[in-house]
């Protein structure tokens, strides 16, 4: 336990600065500047629920969160999450997500061991070389966004999932009708100072009849380069995108048991003389690869069909079908790289590559609740059916990865205090590659490899009469190989190894201290033991990571509120020749605080503390100081007037202008921000 002393320390000092919130936002600043705390503080808006009621560790932003958070990617939301650390996040192309340690680095945007879906479509997954990522969207376009930490809970989503899983959910067109026959349209108009931007969203919900919705969706999204905190201005950190969503549903039958759904989501990027290097890990040494012209595409389609069996308990189907493609089209600037004469030839073949990805999926699921003796079961059964297509590229071999999967997850209760949740996924894979040859080698590794492997985890949690729970659980996975191993030689072509254990407890009750309040905390540890790593092409033979993670929220009858969440964290790498090291990727040490209050239904006022230990940038720019950050933000909701049925959001992010970077980033972080946004629907 002595490795998370300092981590600790940084939790009790959060907990006590949100009593004395009111009073020292400028002390609360200081507490991480010396590097000697663990923790990332962050003063939330209140309105994020602890999932006490399942050992699963489980994340929920909901619509009011994001509404307020008043983000530009979504990247900016999940980093609230804590354990999830970014490289970069203020532009979506750079926007990459690492989960516990696990996922994106200074190198790749993207990464098979943290899984991302965009209303049930698989999207990222694969190690884009430098130049971004593949969640590529807006953050208007959604009501939801949930993430779940490491490998329990993730077996009906796919295999290889080590770091957690981050699911999007769109918006509904009954989200605005109410369920009710009529028109919405719904106008959200922002606005930035650091960073000078724009943003407008147009939704427009239409429903004719009970059974049948319809939604669009535009948004348009103009940011400038931002300044940090010394008023730098961050090169090439502005973007303006432009995203789109059709959404529609059709509910039919005598008792309304069937539903068609289908959606269409478009985000639209294009950048002038931008660097190939969007994640910033390459520059340097007098090399510089130079800059592009890029266009970049994200698209999901999808068509869901359900049936709810009215008067069959043992039958809830749904069959899901979607398609995601990213398309990332870039032109080399001539004249633009540096570093030695004549560069222009030795990088205009990378920088003109194309890169092209194409995800079908296929999935059966139907869930059964029934019992047998004194257990209730709530049974989920499916088939997977992936096919994955990425153009051939320079350094980035093509290929196809199809794969079939089984998976069942059965929660199981016995009376109304013990849960068991055995889950088993089985999948197989074929990987096939177009012609590629490896740097340096002589014969093309044009290979085809065929894996199969069966996964699976054990969950526990029993609730006492007093609130309290506690739940353990133990997740195998296999993160089968990539279309990007094809180009590299065979000894790698084997699926890396995961064991995640975990433990902890939680708590909800009302009428803790004070009539009306309401208390819930969760707090877990996990142990994560991954073999047969590769991180950058570096072969490793373990990665291990360790910690704890705490998320609490109390509220009290008169509006006032706290939230708190931390991690702390530790890990290490073994390389083949035996020797031992720190992982860097590991999440530093974090803790997050908001401090509120709510006046009825008008007015809502919070104080975030966002605070770290120090540690080491992760590109060798050297060590990266302790830091805390303030954000203030108030939501105002006139209920009467002209204004009434309007909500503006007004914010102000590092009120003090602090200069800091976070662990993964490759630049400094913005300095102070204002925000407006104000919405109304009609």
């Amino acid at each position: 336990m002595g490795k998370y002393q300092k981590g600790w320390r940084l939790l009790s000092t959060v907990s006590v600065l949100g009593l004395l919130a009111s009073a020292n936002s400028v002390a609360a600043q200081d507490i991480a500047e010396d590097g000697d705390f663990l923790g990332t503080i962050e003063l939330g808006a209140g309105k994020r629920e602890v999932q006490t009621d399942t050992g699963v560790p489980l994340t929920v932003i909901n619509q009011e969160e994001i509404d307020d958070r008043q983000a530009a990617t979504i990247a900016q939301l999940v980093e609230s999450v804590p354990g999830v650390t970014l490289v970069n996040g203020t532009t979506p192309q750079s926007s990459g997500i690492s989960i516990r340690g696990f996922g994106a680095d200074g190198t790749y945007g993207a990464n098979p061991r943290v899984l991302i879906t965009i209303d049930g479509a698989t999207t990222g997954g694969e190690e884009i070389y430098r130049i971004g990522n593949q969640l590529f969207t807006d953050p208007a376009l959604y009501r939801e966004i949930s993430v779940i930490r490491g490998t329990v809970g993730s077996y009906e989503y796919g295999s290889g999932v080590v770091g957690g899983v981050v699911q999007l959910e769109t918006k509904d067109a009954s989200d605005f009708t109410g369920g009710e026959i009529g028109t919405r349209f719904r106008q959200t108009l922002e606005a930035q100072s650091n960073g000078t931007g724009w943003a407008s969203s147009s939704i427009l919900a239409v429903q004719p009849t009970e059974d049948l919705e319809f939604l669009l969706n535009y948004t348009v999204r103009d940011n400038d380069s931002y300044e940090d905190g010394d008023g730098v201005e961050t090169a090439n950190s502005g973007f303006r995108n432009y995203s789109y969503l059709a959404k529609g549903r059709y509910t039919f039958g005598d008792s309304r048991e069937h539903a068609l759904s289908a959606w269409y989501n478009v985000t639209h990027s294009d950048d002038n003389s931008v660097p190939y290097d969007i994640l910033g890990a390459s520059s340097g040494g007098g090399f510089y690869f130079g800059d592009v012209d890029r266009i970049t595409d994200s698209r999901t389609a999808g068509l869901r069909y359900e049936f709810d069996a009215v008067d069959n308990d043992l039958i809830h189907f749904e069959a899901t079908l979607t398609y995601a493609e990213q398309d990332i089209d870039s032109t080399y600037v001539v004249g633009s790289c540096a570093g030695f004469p004549g560069c222009d030839a030795s990088v205009s073949d990378l920088l003109n590559a194309d890169h092209n990805y194409k995800t079908t999926k296929l999935q059966l699921k139907n869930t059964s609740y029934f019992h047998t003796g004194i257990a209730s079961h709530d049974l989920r059964l499916g088939l997977e059916i992936t096919n994955r297509e990425r153009l051939d590229a320079n350094s980035a071999p093509g290929g196809t990865d199809r794969r079939i999967a089984l998976f069942a997850v059965d929660d199981i209760q016995f009376g109304d205090r013990f849960t068991l949740t055995p889950a088993l996924r089985y999948e197989t894979q074929d990987l096939k590659g177009t012609d590629t040859v490896s740097p340096g080698a002589t014969d093309p590794y044009n290979g085809e490899i065929k894996n199969d492997a069966l996964m699976g985890g054990l969950s526990a949690r029993y609730e006492f009469d007093s609130g309290f729970a506690v739940f353990a659980s133990a997740a195998y996975t296999e993160v089968l190989p990539i279309i990007d191993r094809l180009d590299k030689d065979p000894s790698v072509w084997v699926p890396e190894i995961g064991t995640t254990y975990e433990a902890g407890f939680s708590y909800q009750n009302q009428d803790v201290f004070a009539s009306g309040d309401q208390l819930a905390f969760k707090v877990n540890y996990y142990d994560t033991n991954l073999s047969d790593v590769r991180v950058a092409g570096d072969v490793l033979t373990q990665v291990d990571v360790d910690g704890f993670e705490v998320e609490a929220s109390y509220g009290m009858a008169n509006g006032l509120y706290f939230d708190l969440n931390g991690t702390v964290a530790d890990g290490e790498q073994r390389r083949p020749d035996g020797t031992v090291s720190e992982y860097t990727l590991a999440p530093v040490g974090s803790a997050a605080l908001t401090v509120g209050k709510r006046f009825n239904d008008t007015l809502d006022l919070s104080w975030e503390v966002v605070a770290a230990e120090s540690t080491n940038a992760i590109n060798g720019s050297g060590p990266l100081p302790g830091y805390g950050v303030n954000n203030l933000r108030a939501t105002f909701r006139p209920q009467n007037g002209m204004l009434e049925g309007t909500e503006i959001r007004f914010g102000v992010e590092n009120v003090f202008d602090k200069q800091y970077q976070t662990q993964l980033s490759t630049r400094a972080a913005a300095g102070r921000n204002f925000k407006l946004t104000v919405s109304k629907t009609f």
